[in-house]
C-alpha cells in the first residue's frame, strides 16, 4: 500500500468516528476503517475489562463467523489466555519502548517485538474460523491500556507483514484518539441529560423521550403514561431545617422515583426541577403505571422530615381523548395532580377516571385555555401550564 493511500485510509477513518453519534458507531466506524486500511476481511474491537481478567468485543464487521454478532452483548475471552494482552494490562511496555502491534498467523509463529513466539488460542480460533493471518493492535488511552483493534485476513490471501503491524501501530492510535473524543462527547451528553443532585433524568432527557414516544403512538398505537408529582412540604422544610436538609430530601425521594420506575420496563425518572419529579413511561398498560404511581405515593409518605406527595396520572391508556401533542399530555398529568394536591390525596390522581357523568373534570380542567398568573400566587404558575420551554 503506497504511503498516499495509507493516508488517505487514517484520514477516512478519523472522520468516521468523528461523525458518530454514540459509542456503538465510533466503534464500528474504529473497526471498519482498520478493517479497510489494511485490506481485511475482517475486524474487532474489544476493550479490555481489568476488574473481570477479560477481554470483551464490542464489535465486529466484515465477514463475520457464524458465532460472531456485530455488536454482540457478551462475547469475552480470559485475559490469561492471552499472554500479550496480561503484558499490556500491567503495562510492562511503559519501562521501555511502545506498545505496538504484531502478527499472529493459522501457519504458526511470526517474529514479533517479544521475540518469537505466539499465543495458541488467537491461532486456533484463526484456523477455527478461516482465516490466515491477523494482525493485533494495542490501543492505549490516557496512558493505560485500553483494549485492541483486531484485524484479518481469510485463508489464502497475503499474510500480513512487519510494514503492516507498523500501520496497525498508527491506526490504533487514530482509534484511541477517536475514542477518547467520543467518551468526552458521550459524557457531555449524560450531564446534559442528567439532574445534577439527584442523577435522575432532566427535562431536556424528558422532552427527548416523549418526542420518541409521541412518534411511536402515532405509528402503532403505543401507551404512553406520565406521572407528575410533586413534593409537599419542600419550604417547610427548607425553612425549618435548611436548604441542605430540603436537598437531602430532595435526593432521597429521587431514590425512590428510581427504585418503584424499576418495577417496570422502559420507564423514564426524571426531576423536573424544584419539588416536582415525573416517571415516563412507553410501552406498560395505565393499569400497571396507575399501580406503581400508588407505591410511589406509599413509599413517600415513609419519607421523614416531609409530607408526601401529590401525583397526577395521564396516560393514552385511559379515556383522556385524542393526543395531538405532548404538551396535552403533560397538561393532563399535570391537572391530575394539581386536582390531588388541592384535595390532599394521598393516592395519585388519574386523568380519564375521574367523575361519574361521562365528563372527567380532571381533563375538562386540562383542556381549558389557561388562566392568567395571578400575581399573588406566582408559584401557581406551574400548574395546568399552556407549555414547558
Amino acid at each position: 500500500m503506497g504511503e498516499d493511500r495509507r493516508l488517505r485510509a487514517v484520514v477516512a477513518l478519523a472522520r468516521g468516528m468523528a461523525a458518530a453519534h454514540t459509542p456503538q458507531e465510533s466503534w464500528r466506524a474504529a473497526a471498519d476503517g482498520a478493517c479497510r486500511a489494511l485490506s481485511g476481511s475482517f475486524a474487532a474491537l474489544s476493550v479490555w475489562e481489568r476488574e473481570r481478567g477479560l477481554l470483551r468485543v464490542l464489535v465486529n464487521v466484515g465477514n463475520r463467523a457464524p458465532d460472531e454478532e456485530e455488536f454482540p452483548e457478551d462475547e469475552t475471552y480470559p485475559v490469561h489466555q492471552f499472554p500479550e494482552i496480561a503484558e499490556f494490562l500491567h503495562e510492562r511496555w511503559l519501562e521501555g519502548g511502545e506498545p505496538n502491534a504484531w502478527v499472529e498467523t493459522a501457519a504458526g509463529p511470526v517474529a514479533d517485538r517479544r521475540g518469537g513466539g505466539y499465543c495458541h488460542q488467537r491461532v486456533a480460533a484463526l484456523r477455527r474460523r478461516g482465516r490466515g493471518c491477523c494482525v493485533v493492535a494495542p490501543i492505549v488511552l490516557n496512558g493505560r491500556a485500553w483494549g485492541e483493534l483486531y484485524v484479518a485476513r481469510p485463508a489464502g490471501e497475503p499474510v500480513f507483514h512487519g510494514d503492516d503491524a507498523a500501520f496497525a501501530t498508527v491506526l490504533a492510535s487514530v482509534v484511541a484518539a477517536g475514542i477518547a473524543q467520543s467518551e468526552r462527547l458521550e459524557e457531555a451528553r449524560r450531564l446534559a441529560f442528567t439532574d445534577s443532585l439527584t442523577g435522575l433524568g432532566n427535562r431536556r432527557a424528558v422532552d427527548l423521550r416523549l418526542d420518541e414516544a409521541m412518534e411511536a403512538h402515532r405509528r402503532d398505537g403505543t401507551v404512553i403514561s406520565l406521572v407528575v408529582c410533586d413534593l409537599n412540604g419542600l419550604k417547610k422544610v427548607n425553612d425549618s431545617y435548611g436548604h441542605a436538609v430540603g436537598d437531602q430530601v430532595l435526593e432521597r425521594f429521587g431514590s425512590v422515583l428510581s427504585r418503584c420506575a424499576a418495577e417496570l420496563p422502559h420507564v423514564l425518572a426524571a426531576r423536573l426541577g424544584g419539588d416536582e419529579f415525573c416517571l415516563l413511561a412507553v410501552g406498560p398498560s395505565a393499569d400497571e403505571v396507575v399501580r406503581v404511581a400508588g407505591d410511589l405515593c406509599a413509599r413517600a409518605r415513609e419519607l421523614e422530615p416531609g409530607d408526601g406527595v401529590a401525583c397526577g396520572v395521564a396516560s393514552t391508556g385511559d379515556p383522556i381523548g385524542p393526543l395531538r401533542s405532548a404538551r396535552r399530555l403533560f397538561r393532563l398529568a399535570d391537572a391530575a395532580q394539581y386536582r390531588a394536591k388541592a384535595a390532599g390525596s394521598i393516592e395519585p390522581v388519574v386523568a380519564g377516571r375521574e367523575g361519574d357523568d361521562g365528563e372527567d373534570p380532571v381533563v375538562r380542567l386540562a383542556d381549558r385555555p389557561p388562566a392568567p398568573v395571578d400575581p399573588a400566587h406566582p408559584g401557581d404558575r406551574r400548574r395546568i401550564r399552556g407549555r414547558r420551554s
